[in-house]
């Protein structure tokens, strides 16, 4: 290889200079520019030396009088993820007999929004802690963490993490932990190679949400005299909810003898009531559980989320606490 660990190179599409950090493979090695690292491609990095040649022999042939105005050096925008937190991970391949294997993967943490956050990060491999960090992670910084050999990935780990807005008291803690099954590792591997992406990703938080406000006590204070008042029925009307679970063991004490078409009825028949709770008191946002399953219920769903007009939208992605067995509903009132 042209390359050795430590050697100065430049980056062929910017003109930044640095110096090689580690081989990842074969065509990939990590570099460290003005204090970041990052992975490049080989073909995509080159010796300086070239460049300083031609720099010095520029300088000399160049007239003193002649005027020459300043060429705007053109530098690519790295591409960002969308806004949030992420767990990202490189594999670190090694050269075998016949082709390359995954030797280990890298895990950084990555925050892609405008504001500070103290992490708490856990690795768990049969109930036992493997790795433990925790610190703080300032605005669109990446951390790296860690390295997991590839074969412990079998184990399936527990990545439990927990984030805090720290710039924010009024924000909740927020905590999850990440399971990444061996068969939805192997498809990621795939897709690195396929797509010649260095890492693959899952976000933890797309933001913070506030704290729920205590209910304010009322204080009783009898009146001066006391007076024979007539007796008044009033009817409350039942509190909202910002979460609902409509697994049916949560419905309903005995199951017995419920068929399926009973037990969707049951499901959809308490998402209208709380929807219509939630519309009463202009509630914004809900989480509805729906769990994976072969995905009917989240068909049923979705289907009287788009027939209600309050519902300005709803989206069904991966977030640490329930995986893809929820959905967050947006409400809008005019």
């Amino acid at each position: 290889m042209k390359f050795s660990i430590g050697d100065l190179i430049i980056l062929n599409r910017t003109g930044e200079e640095g110096h090689i950090l580690s081989y990842i493979n074969d065509k990939m090695v990590e570099v460290e520019v003005n204090g970041t690292s990052f992975p490049v491609y080989l073909e995509d990095v080159d010796h300086p030396y070239l460049k300083w040649f031609t720099d010095k022999t520029v300088k000399k042939k160049t007239k003193p009088n002649e005027l020459q105005l300043p060429v705007e050096k053109i530098i690519e925008r790295k591409q960002r993820l969308a806004k949030g937190i992420y767990l990202s991970f490189m594999p670190v391949f090694k050269a075998d007999v016949m082709e390359e294997v995954v030797e280990s993967l890298k895990i950084y943490l990555l925050n892609e929004m405008p504001l500070s956050v103290k992490f708490l990060y856990d690795v768990r491999i049969a109930n036992k802690s493997d790795f433990h960090h925790e610190g703080t992670l300032h605005a669109f910084g990446n951390l790296y963490l860690h390295s997991i050999p590839y074969e412990q990935m079998n184990d399936q780990p527990r990545f439990n993490w927990e984030l805090i807005d720290s710039g924010n008291a009024n924000m909740e803690k927020t905590e999850g932990v990440l399971r990444i099954r061996p068969a939805k590792l192997f498809e990621h591997i795939n897709q690195v190679l396929e797509k010649s992406e260095p890492t693959f990703s899952y976000v933890l938080i797309d933001d913070f949400l506030p704290k729920k406000k205590a209910a304010p006590i009322e204080q009783f204070v009898p009146p001066v005299k006391l007076q024979a008042m007539p007796l008044v029925t009033t009817r409350t009307i039942e509190a909202a909810k910002s979460e609902i679970d409509l697994h049916i063991e949560q419905l309903v004490d005995n199951m017995k003898g419920l068929t399926n078409a009973d037990i969707i009825k049951i499901q959809l028949n308490t998402l209208q009531h709380y929807l219509q709770l939630a519309i009463v008191h202009r509630q914004e946002r809900m989480v509805v559980i729906h769990g994976l399953g072969k995905g009917k219920l989240r068909e049923e769903v979705h289907a009287i989320l788009k027939q209600t007009p309050e519902v300005t939208r709803f989206k069904n992605e991966w977030r640490g606490r329930y995986g893809f067995g929820a959905t967050e509903v947006f409400f809008r009132y005019l």
